[in-house]
């Protein structure tokens, strides 16, 4: 089955909402044992549609007295 962009979309929904099933298109859903299963389909579906995942973006928070 071709992946399109719009699975690319509700897998990359998933993963930021902290979900671990997903709906595609085609109305299959998938229950994924871990973000990490869910990052590795999401790279594979990207590289179909042709596309980059987005990075992941880590924030700190700093804190100072003054």
């Amino acid at each position: 089955m071709p992946w399109t962009q719009a699975d690319l979309d509700a897998i990359n929904e998933a993963i930021a909402t902290g979900a671990s099933k997903v709906r595609f298109a085609d109305n299959r859903e998938v229950t994924y044992r871990s973000l990490s299963d869910m990052r590795s389909v999401r790279d594979e579906i990207a590289a179909q549609v042709g596309t980059q995942p987005e990075p992941i973006r880590t924030t700190y928070a700093s804190f100072s007295r003054d």
